[in-house]
């Protein structure tokens, strides 16, 4: 028998996108060195996170703390798939179907559509001061690390590529050279896009994953985002009950606005649940 305690958690996934969820009330003595651990897909369970969650009672819709720590032990002010699975948590811990879920980039909103999650995102930015970035202008459309990228924060900062074809495109290698471009003090996610009929295509190098993921909920809104700003979709595109559809390896997104702020739709599925401990990882059940 083990001498440490067992952790109990959920694992869930927004459109490939999975993270390990873990009641933040439960005692985690070191969660960077759990999510270094457990976040390794061929040591520990696997995921892109591990997503602590606190329901704080009292509040009229529920509200949940999220807090992201990554693969690699460092914390994500936002995530929007992330976003999602913690607003279904919530959703089933409170038996509701609107949920508000505080993250470091702020609060959003989040609700049940259907058997999909919305989840407001929030304004985005192209300042250089709130990517950050140390540019003087906005970047857009400029070729830094071999990409020409335009550069967005949609709650995590990304530089978006819009390309021919995605596939073609080898993210592994041109990723790391954008993503930690000295222009970016705290590094950047790194997104390609690719026109596909009305939407696009998505595959994006994650920042603190350090490597691509099936899907990125910040990266598809920031396709959106700067699809609009660089005409390449009405300005309008989004708007009026319509949303811009955005697919990344794991499935279909959808991305709304209104006055400006960003939702993000799609499914959230919940996979198994277990028990981690302090040290490695002990059991699941299916």
């Amino acid at each position: 028998m083990s001498a440490f305690a067992e952790i109990p958690f959920e694992k869930y996934h927004g459109t490939g996108n999975d993270f390990l969820v873990i009641d933040a009330e439960t005692y985690v003595p070191d969660r960077r060195g759990l999510a270094q651990r457990e976040c390794d897909r061929e040591t520990g369970v696997g995921a892109d996170g591990i997503l602590f969650l606190a329901l704080e009672p009292g509040y009229t819709p529920p509200r949940v703390v999220m807090t992201l720590v990554q693969p690699d032990g460092s914390t994500a002010p936002m995530c929007g798939n992330g976003a999602r699975c913690a607003g279904r948590w919530a959703m089933a811990q409170t038996d509701s179907d609107e949920v508000m879920i505080d993250t470091q980039a702020g609060t959003r909103h989040a609700r049940r559509v259907g058997d999909r999650i919305a989840v407001e995102m929030g304004e985005s930015t192209i300042e250089p001061h709130g990517i950050p970035a140390t540019s003087t202008d906005p970047i857009l459309e400029q070729g830094i690390g071999g990409l020409e990228v335009s550069v967005v924060n949609t709650g995590v900062p990304h530089a978006v590529a819009f390309v021919d074809d995605v596939d073609a495109i080898d993210l592994e290698t041109v990723g790391p050279p954008v993503r930690h471009a000295d222009v970016f003090p705290l590094g950047t996610n790194v997104t390609l896009a690719a026109r596909d009929g009305d939407g696009f295509r998505q595959r994006t190098f994650e920042r603190g994953v350090e490597g691509e993921t099936d899907a990125c909920g910040t990266g598809a809104v920031a396709i959106a985002d700067l699809a609009r700003r660089l005409g390449h979709v009405p300005s309008t595109a989004g708007t009026d009950g319509t949303s811009i559809s955005v697919t990344p390896p794991g499935g279909d997104l959808e991305v709304a606005f209104e006055n400006g702020v960003a939702t993000l739709i799609g499914p959230v599925s919940f996979e198994f649940e277990g028990n981690v401990e302090s040290t490695h990882f002990s059991s699941f059940d299916p």
